[in-house]
């Protein structure tokens, strides 16, 4: 406590099974006459908002949908989402889906009272005025999106993924229904999971934890690695996919509020190039990075043992971290999430153009509890081929 913080969470957060059937409620409580879903064609296409836009239909609450929202969006879909937004005269914006469209929904959301293109802001408090409220609904235990002042977009000139930090990005109400995520496919389940996963390791390394964060993102390390492998083996276990929810958005808020680092870093380049989904990105990158990263602050590194209930009776901090490295890497392995860039057709003549990306993700580095040289993400990169 000898520095002043600032905790930012959601106004609401509503959680629990049946939790969308409370859509109504919420926008009424915003005070919302027309309503924009920002979705993608996947979730249209599983019927995952019909229930909400029922449940709207039954309180006489009119809506539209975009869904052309598409994996790590380029940041020119959001021109797309405002010109809907405007077209509509929406005033309200719900995001529904993974990353990818609550991002857009976030980003929409903001430039519907903001002059410019979202392009503009991309950086840390760069945002003039508050946006139309949102309400964000995710369909997957990964981004923890809807906790977070944060949206990511790919740049595609710089093959580059671009984030947005701004209090006025955080949504209004956070809506967590784990039966959204009931029969998710095993890859989607383990991707997303992990990512999850990362974010709460992330949070509780980084430089600016704090007492608060370290409590969130430590509950957030025992319930995924307890659930993530239930999950994934057995889509319908409710308790599971509860658990996975639950942890998601705990993670979320620890890193809304300590913020990721130098995974999160290296997986922007190669997810923006080779199009490697962000989780499989984050989850090939954690243990190389952690290795390097360790020396920072071996103690707190130690304490992932203990949020994974790893056996560590006999071993010093050092043991204690290579144990939990090597249960994430097991981990990894059983979910079959790939573990090499090699996989992706990523070669050694890629990595200094890479490395060089990730240097410019200079946001994420300052959290990072190991300073990093342009030569450090080299071997890092190499060491994951």
């Amino acid at each position: 406590m000898n520095r002043i913080t600032v905790f930012r969470t959601p106004p609401r957060i509503v959680m629990g099974p049946g939790a969308i059937g409370r859509i109504p409620q919420e926008v009424s409580e915003l005070k919302a006459e027309k309503v924009l879903f920002v979705t993608d064609k996947g979730i249209i296409g599983a019927g995952l908002i019909q229930p909400a836009q029922e449940a709207l239909e039954k309180s006489e609450i009119k809506y539209a949908v975009f869904d052309g929202v598409e994996p790590d969006p380029r940041y020119e879909i959001v021109a797309d989402c405002l010109d809907m937004i405007r077209r509509e005269k929406a005033d309200l914006v719900i995001g529904f889906g993974g990353g990818s469209p609550i991002d857009i929904a976030k980003a929409g959301a903001i430039m519907a009272t903001n002059e410019g293109t979202i392009a503009d802001f991309f950086g840390v408090d760069t945002i003039p005025k508050p946006g139309l409220p949102t309400l964000i609904v995710p369909t997957t235990a990964g981004t923890g999106s809807e906790a977070t002042p944060i949206a990511i977009l790919s740049d595609e000139g710089e093959k580059l993924k671009k984030g947005i930090v701004s209090p006025y990005l955080m949504p209004s109400v956070a809506v967590i229904d784990p039966e959204l995520t009931l029969g998710l496919p095993p890859d989607i389940t383990a991707s997303t999971g992990t990512d999850a996963l990362i974010h709460a390791i992330e949070a509780y390394t980084s430089v600016n934890a704090t007492d608060m964060t370290d409590i969130l993102a430590f509950r957030a390390m025992e319930l995924l690695y307890e659930n993530i492998r239930t999950a994934y083996a057995n889509g319908n276990n409710l308790k599971a996919r509860s658990c996975m929810m639950e942890g998601s958005l705990l993670a979320g808020i620890a890193f809304a509020n300590a913020g990721v680092t130098a995974v999160h870093a290296f997986a922007y380049p190669i997810g923006a190039e080779f199009h490697i989904p962000h989780g499989v990105a984050n989850t090939m990158m954690l243990s190389h990075v952690m290795r390097f990263n360790l020396l920072g602050n071996v103690p707190k590194f130690a304490e992932i043992a203990d949020a994974f209930s790893l056996p560590t009776e006999g071993l010093d901090d050092l043991g204690a971290v290579e144990t939990a490295i090597d249960a994430i890497e097991r981990l990894a392995e059983d979910l079959r999430v790939p573990r090499h860039l090699a996989d992706f057709g990523i070669t050694e003549k890629d990595i200094p153009g890479l490395a060089e990306g990730v240097m410019k993700v200079t946001r994420l580095l300052a959290n990072n509890p190991r300073t990093m040289t342009l030569e450090d993400a080299k071997e890092i990169y190499k060491a994951a081929l």
